[in-house]
């Protein structure tokens, strides 16, 4: 049997530095990223489920998330303002980012790798369940970038003051029509920040 660097691939991404252009108080990589966005996007579904009678697959959210980043391994975190700046540079993007995926599912066994292409992207002619999942996926993502302007801010560092006012916007935008990120974000959003001791 071949060997297959696949998940040793994916353990590089602790090696993967996020917010590069950012001076942080506390650097963050992709792996700690991943996690809180599997975090986030579990408790979207739970929430959608149970409050507002959808039928998502909340632990596929949760690895759905996992995997969001996964291209960075190979291409490095490409920043916010940079990969949006315009149209043509935001396709390049996602033409390296798609290239840099196949290039990880290539370190797949062949008889492993459907599997996980069903992570990577939506099949073909998939149901409104799974892109709705996958929306709050993205809303997870989001999520996870102002949770790090608030860290930021709660430490004292103005550095990431206008990319929370950003990422704030653009998760109001989202908590419009999302009916989970409105819920998350007027009950669990709050508590970041705070200290151990404030929140036990």
């Amino acid at each position: 049997m071949a060997q297959s660097h696949f998940l040793a691939l994916l353990s590089r991404m602790k090696y993967i530095e996020r917010w590069a252009l950012m001076r942080s108080s506390r650097p963050e990589n992709l792996s700690e990223h991943s996690l809180e966005v599997a975090l986030i996007a579990h408790m979207l579904c739970v929430i959608g489920n149970v409050r507002h009678g959808r039928t998502l697959d909340a632990e596929r959210a949760a690895l759905i998330a996992l995997y969001h980043d996964a291209s960075e391994i190979i291409t490095g975190d490409m920043p916010t303002p940079v990969k949006y700046h315009d149209g043509r540079i935001r396709d390049a993007y996602r033409a390296v980012e798609r290239g840099a995926e196949e290039r990880l599912l290539d370190a797949l066994p062949e008889d492993l790798r459907p599997a996980f292409e069903d992570v990577f992207w939506p099949a073909e002619g998939a149901g409104d369940d799974e892109l709705y999942l996958r929306r709050l996926v993205k809303a997870a993502d989001k999520v996870s970038a102002l949770i790090k302007c608030v860290d930021e801010a709660r430490s004292g560092n103005t550095e990431f003051e206008s990319a929370g006012k950003t990422c704030r916007a653009a998760v109001e935008e989202m908590a419009s029509e999302l009916p989970e990120v409105a819920d998350f974000m007027s009950e669990f959003l709050p508590s970041y920040g705070a200290t151990l001791d404030e929140l036990l």
